[in-house]
């Protein structure tokens, strides 16, 4: 009976790893977030569930659903907007690099 609690002891552990990894690279892709707000929301998820004992699944369901509120509750919204026009106007800049480069040469 012990080697099947730490067989789902094991698969459980691994389910928690994926979850986090999950969540943090999802995190991480939002409009204005740092390595400070990845850290603060990954502690956020660690202290909850060391304290209840729930898996981050059964706590927060979602990763990239979670992932999406975690950066809408820690990331301040003007600091968020400025990050998305950024990142717009480097995809408008890549379309057209992408398209001079794709033009052929004499």
């Amino acid at each position: 009976m012990a080697n099947k609690d730490r067989t789902t002891d094991m698969a459980g552990e691994k389910d928690r790893e994926k979850w986090m990894a999950r969540f943090q690279v999802r995190l991480a892709t939002q409009p204005g977030v740092d390595r400070a707000v990845v850290l603060e929301a990954v502690k956020d998820v660690t202290v909850h569930c060391a304290e209840t004992g729930e898996d981050p699944q059964t706590a927060f369901g979602d990763p990239d659903a979670y992932a999406v509120q975690a950066a809408a509750r820690l990331v301040p919204a003007d600091r968020a907007a400025h990050a998305r026009r950024r990142n717009a106007v480097v995809d408008r800049v890549s379309s057209v690099l992408k398209r001079v480069r794709d033009v052929p040469g004499p």
